[in-house]
């Protein structure tokens, strides 16, 4: 495929997800306020204006279709306005054709064929726009066929019409009639119709189908745009182009059309031209992805170049002032560059958080439960990489808080709760990570009920009365532990657990569970800003060098043969601050040889992962260093080297290979 069309494409697409979910939050809105205000309305009508013009462009038929006929409705809707009492249907119905429009776009980005039969949704959107007009005529009772009917005076300044008949038996020619109607004000083509009044007027139908539908034009090229429009429009059977001689209406000299429209279709494709709203300039460009993916390694390899210069050891020995003056100001623009690419990698959660809306919405609905959805710190900026990681992590979390978190309205008011429930999506920045919580207001875990059946399968390691709260929760994210089965108080909130565990520890994350029974349950994912550049403290293992994120460690400090104490089964132990932190030694864990055994020799440092801590045992510190995270070569994946604590490489100014270290794996293993 071309790559210019390959560009074309994926800017299209873009723009259309982009579209979809600002609709999504517009219908959200107008459910909640239960009115559709003129801006709401607006909005769609461009909205859907858009997505058609770029999807014709694009010679995606079946969305260009559906995007019309809702941009039909919604002209409809703003030149005759809605009772409230339909806003509900409406919002449905939107829905449904947005959701079968997004549909569409997975197809195109997946390679398949996008859908032909139209018909059905074509007849759904005719349907309520019958309701809706004859709802007003009845109202209104003053639309009469003898107003409508158009007089020859008013069209002797025109030179032609296309009389149009619609397929037998379609109904609602009227309304057909005005969708054509529509679709012909959009070219600027100044034009008169017979019928005149067709929207709200039902009894218009009779006469379509009777006489036909004329259109009237002064000119070829209003003549010419008119052909167009009747041969893209759904549900016509034939049409004729009349030419009036001497300007009298003179039906003798007819030009008759080619065949029926859907045929036309299929052999003609036409480039339309969007005319959209003025807006003022914008310094905002859209940027491939893959392109920032290249920026950055390329910083990174520019840190890395400018580490080997600095650290040369030759060049060292000189001792020269302006070299070190020099390679100040280079790392000082090093770092800013980082700075600014990974800027630009960020994007808000905020569009993570808002699909969820839409979720909520339609499970409320499905399962008859009330649930507010509340949004806290939805403007935090995460890399786009880590984003598209945690996505669906996150939208699992909240299905499992609908489906079997929050209680139905009768068991919360039995509780003595509010009928309501609330999930509670929050995302805070605490320096050098982001918390991303979900939290609801519903049943929470039943422990005993969690280590029942955590022993039916066979995944406990030690007696049940051994195991803390905390790692009561954490076998829910064991592999195996939910089923398929019966749904009760506490399964539902396992199944795919392990897959979301999974998923936020590829981004370089931790999942910390906690839960009260009948008060709730909050799952947070801590994961770091970005993947690509950390900061990191080097340190010494006899002959090897280890990275530790500066993320995860809390302090380091030398100890005294007297400070480390062992418990029952030997594990050495240390005491700080009147908590007691088991003691890993690096050199035993990843059996490394070293002269450095004994404790007062080397020095410990004490990290973290979630709620875990440990303290290292190294040999000694080198310093904190800006490393370019390099994954592992894929021969090395089926030793499965993440689980054992390490999580990377880093390439240094030295030309020496530094494993970078998953601190949360590596006390998991223990």
């Amino acid at each position: 495929m071309d790559n210019n069309f390959d560009s074309v494409l994926d800017m299209y697409l873009f723009e259309e997800n982009t579209l979809l979910e600002q609709l999504d939050e517009i219908l959200l809105k107008a459910e909640n306020e239960q009115a559709f205000d003129k801006d709401c309305i607006d909005e769609i009508f461009r909205i859907m204006h858009t997505i058609k013009g770029s999807s014709a462009m694009m010679q995606f038929n079946s969305i260009m279709t559906i995007s019309h006929k809702i941009e039909d409705l919604f002209y409809y809707i703003r030149e005759n306005g809605i009772k409230q009492h339909y806003n509900e249907r409406l919002v449905n119905l939107v829905f449904k054709f947005t959701d079968f429009i997004k549909g569409e776009i997975s197809k195109i980005e997946q390679g398949k064929p996008l859908e032909e039969n139209l018909e059905q949704f074509e007849t759904e959107i005719l349907e309520f726009l019958q309701i809706i007009s004859g709802e007003e005529i009845l109202s209104n009772n003053t639309v009469i066929l003898d107003e409508v009917a158009l007089s020859d005076d008013k069209n002797q300044d025109k030179k032609y019409a296309i009389k149009i008949f619609f397929d037998d038996d379609c109904g609602m020619e009227n309304l057909r009639a005005f969708f054509i109607v529509n679709q012909l004000r959009e070219t600027g083509i100044e034009f008169t119709h017979k019928p005149e009044k067709v929207e709200n007027n039902s009894e218009a139908a009779t006469e379509i189908v009777k006489d036909g539908f004329y259109v009237y034009l002064s000119d070829k090229d209003s003549l010419d745009a008119g052909v167009r429009v009747v041969k893209e429009a759904l549900n016509v059977k034939n049409y004729t182009v009349i030419e009036f001689k001497d300007d009298k209406k003179d039906p003798s000299k007819e030009k008759e059309s080619t065949n029926a429209t859907n045929d036309l279709k299929k052999s003609e494709n036409i480039k339309n031209t969007e005319v959209v709203g003025k807006h003022n300039k914008q310094s905002l460009i859209t940027v491939n992805l893959s392109k920032l993916d290249s920026l950055v390694d390329i910083v990174g390899e520019i840190v890395i170049a400018e580490s080997m210069v600095s650290s040369n050891s030759e060049i060292k020995k000189m001792n020269l002032e302006s070299f070190t003056k020099s390679t100040r100001q280079l790392r000082k623009l090093t770092d800013e560059l980082q700075d600014i690419v990974m800027s630009l990698r960020m994007v808000p959660v905020s569009g993570i958080f808002q699909k969820m809306k839409r979720i909520v919405r339609d499970m409320g609905k499905e399962l008859n439960k009330d649930v507010e959805l509340i949004l806290i710190g939805d403007e935090t900026e995460v890399d786009k990489t880590i984003v598209d990681g945690i996505s669906d992590p996150i939208m699992h979390l909240v299905r499992n808080a609908m489906d079997h978190g929050i209680e139905s309205t009768d068991e919360r008011i039995k509780k003595g709760k509010n009928p309501k429930g609330t999930i509670e999506l929050s995302a805070s920045n605490t320096g050098g990570e982001i918390h991303i919580t979900v939290e609801d207001n519903g049943k929470g875990f039943d422990q005993e009920k969690i280590l029942a059946k955590a022993k039916l399968k066979g995944l406990l390691q030690k007696h049940e009365s051994e195991y803390t709260t905390k790692e009561i929760y954490q076998l829910l994210m064991l592999p195996g532990f939910s089923t398929n089965e019966t749904v009760t108080e506490y399964s539902g909130r396992g199944v795919g657990m392990d897959v979301v565990k999974s998923n936020v520890e590829k981004v370089g994350g931790t999942v910390v569970l906690d839960s009260k029974q009948d008060k709730g349950t909050a799952v947070t994912f801590k994961i770091p800003l970005t993947l690509a550049i950390v900061s990191g403290m080097q340190v010494v293992v006899g002959d090897s060098e280890l990275i530790i994120p500066i993320k995860n460690i809390q302090q380091s400090f030398k100890v005294q043969i007297d400070d480390i104490i062992n418990n029952t089964d030997g594990q050495e132990m240390i005491i700080l601050r009147d908590k007691c932190y088991p003691v890993v030694r690096l050199h035993n864990f990843f059996n490394i040889n070293t002269e450095v055994t004994n404790i007062e020799e080397g020095i410990l440092i004490l990290v973290e992962a979630g709620e875990n801590k440990v303290c290292l045992f190294v040999d000694q510190i080198i310093g904190e260093q800006q490393v370019v995270v390099k994954p592992l070569p894929t021969l090395l994946n089926k030793y499965k080297i993440k689980e054992s604590g390490v999580s990377g490489c880093s390439i240094l100014g030295d030309g020496s290979i530094n494993l970078i270290l998953d601190i949360g794996s590596l006390i998991e293993s223990l």
